[in-house]
């Protein structure tokens, strides 16, 4: 069986960053930077990223870190890559034009050295077709099971092809946000451990909830979170395990403050330390959170 989780990521050091005009459409929880200081912003997501990545390391998780693209507005969240215990990878489509130079040849090299590149999906962005890696798709890789909540960054029929290629089941669903739009990537509301899953079920459409829940439940302890919860990105963590084998979750505080005790308490039971960092400048102008920003090197 699979492992859930790994003891090694890899981050993005942003060469530029501020809010991308490009992903603004669809990413309901990003704010615009227009009129802003783009120097100050970088210099604030840098300091930010500094003590993320100096946390993970402390608290025993292996990072590697690369350098982001300079036309890259948002090059800090790289989920255009999946890779597996076998020791290879699969490259993903990517909606925004600009987000599509995050994939570059020496980034790429740079993980072939380690894994073999058995899929690339990125011939489909040609016909406007889009699957944007482990953000669209939540992964049970202990049961090979494959969540995804349809949006324009995330097709269905292409994950249907994804699930077949990889041998997971997939189970497709239909989320709102707040405004009542659709969200654009599904770890903004999930994140699947090995015993427990978080969730929002009210950011799920109501005639998927009891199935997916029920699908949840075989196998995790399910923490619910609120839909107020989800604008605090209590949903965007990722399972980490450190070089002792321990099992952490890693977060933003923006997140962790927004967990009642009670939820606490109950991910403690799973996990021995609750890791988190400020991560509020990313936040706002990229939209994305902690799990945004870890790509899991199995």
């Amino acid at each position: 069986m699979s492992r859930q989780s790994t003891n090694h990521v890899l981050l993005i050091r942003p060469t530029r960053f501020y809010s991308n005009e490009q992903t603004a459409e669809t990413n309901l929880y990003q704010h615009s930077s227009q009129g802003k200081d783009k120097d100050e912003i970088l210099n604030d997501a840098l300091t930010e990223f500094h003590d993320f990545e100096q946390l993970l390391k402390r608290n025993q998780i292996l990072v590697t870190t690369l350098a982001g693209q300079k036309d890259c507005p948002d090059n800090i969240y790289p989920n255009w890559v999946l890779t597996f215990e076998n020791k290879t990878m699969n490259l993903f489509s990517m909606l925004a034009e600009n987000r599509r130079l995050e994939k570059s040849e020496s980034h790429i090299s740079f993980l072939n050295q380690t894994y073999k590149t058995t899929i690339d999906y990125s011939d489909f962005e040609k016909d406007s077709v889009f699957l944007e890696g482990t953000s669209s798709m939540v992964l049970d890789r202990a049961n090979k099971v494959a969540y995804m909540g349809l949006s324009p960054r995330s097709n269905e029929e292409l994950a249907q092809q994804w699930s077949k290629d990889c041998g997971f089941e997939l189970m497709v669903f239909e989320t709102k946000s707040h405004l009542e739009e659709p969200i654009y990537h599904t770890d903004i509301i999930m994140c699947v451990g090995t015993e427990i899953v978080i969730i929002s079920p009210d950011s799920i459409q109501s005639q998927y909830q009891s199935k997916i829940i029920d699908r949840l439940n075989k196998h995790h302890q399910v923490l619910e979170i609120s839909e107020d919860q989800v604008l605090d990105f209590c949903g965007n963590c990722l399972e980490v395990r450190d070089t002792d084998d321990n099992l952490k979750l890693v977060m933003s505080t923006a997140a962790f403050k927004s967990y009642s005790i009670r939820q606490k308490r109950t991910l403690l039971k799973y996990y021995t330390k609750i890791i988190h960092s400020n991560l509020e400048c990313i936040e706002k102008y990229g939209g994305g959170s902690a799990r945004c920003m870890m790509m899991e090197l199995f």
